[in-house]
């Protein structure tokens, strides 16, 4: 996660490292995959504790991450690729890694997105519905909010989200873009916080999560990256997982069930682990953070 100062100097705290370096058993010569570096917090922590033999493959979706990367941790061992974590295998085997120690993923949006307001993400923002993670993919937030059908549109803001009032949100949303389109973060915003009741948490929260889970295809490509982790890991290599919504975390926790099932994977994590209240205080954003973690058998 990031926090910004009263200079608008961002300034990179990751979350739950302790914890996160506790469930990958890091060997001083093992090769770790984190599969989403972000702002390379969890990876800095890493190449601190492994020797020059050790390597760590930072990938991301996002080029801004990847460039900031390649600013702040400029390091022999460590390779940067621009890519979905989907393609793990197929990153892997260019860099003729047949197997690695670890696989870390801190899942969701960092703050670092969320703060530009130029990427659509943001509640506040006056820029154009877009939430791309990946912004050369095609579809954005602004074609989901004005181009798909009231159904659909229910189900996500269901699937994804859990959101309550789905069909009120949904029928507005619709009744609005017959007038004119819904251009802005803001005026979706807008929409949505005369439905919803104002609580801990901003009115918007859940739809605009579905939207951005939607929009970057995130629970898919979670799948299939699981999948992939777990397949590359060497016996007794370790695969963690941070993430911020109950939808991550189920297909998390359902996806580790079904891989000790089957024989291939020791839960480490009988139960997700959460953030410290110390944690919490130093850095609010983390508190919906939870992680899970399994071992290869």
């Amino acid at each position: 996660m990031l926090l910004v100062d009263m200079d608008f100097k961002i300034e990179h705290t990751p979350v739950m490292v302790k914890e996160v370096l506790e469930i990958l058993n890091l060997k001083r010569d093992g090769v770790y995959v984190d599969a989403t570096i972000g702002c390379g917090g969890h990876t800095k922590e890493i190449l601190k504790r492994i020797s020059s033999e050790g390597r760590v493959v930072g990938i991301d979706r996002d080029e801004a991450a990847i460039k900031r990367c390649k600013e702040e941790l400029s390091d022999p061992r460590l390779f940067l690729v621009k890519a979905n974590f989907s393609q793990l295998k197929e990153i892997l085997k260019e860099l003729n890694i047949e197997e690695v120690d670890g696989v870390f993923f801190d899942l969701g949006i960092s703050m670092m997105q969320l703060r530009d307001f130029s990427r659509g993400f943001s509640f506040y923002s006056s820029e154009r519905l877009d939430m791309r993670m990946d912004q050369s993919s095609e579809l954005t937030a602004w074609d989901v909010v004005n181009k798909y059908s009231e159904r659909r549109l229910i189900q996500i803001f269901e699937d994804y989200a859990d959101e309550p009032f789905a069909k009120k949100i949904a029928k507005e949303i619709i009744r609005k873009r017959q007038t004119k389109t819904i251009d802005t973060c803001k005026e979706l915003s807008e929409i949505i916080e005369k439905i919803v009741p104002k609580k801990r948490i901003h009115p918007a929260t859940r739809v605009f999560q579905a939207i951005r889970v939607e929009v970057n295809k995130e629970f898919e490509e979670l799948k299939r990256a699981l999948s992939q982790a777990v397949e590359v890991l060497k016996k007794k290599g370790r695969v963690c997982v941070i993430s911020y919504h109950s939808g991550e975390d189920r297909i998390v926790k359902n996806f580790f069930k079904e891989q000790e099932k089957k024989g291939i994977l020791r839960i480490l994590t009988k139960k997700p682990i959460y953030p410290s209240l110390e944690e919490i205080i130093k850095n609010p954003s983390s508190r919906s953070a939870r992680i899970r973690g399994g071992e290869k058998i």
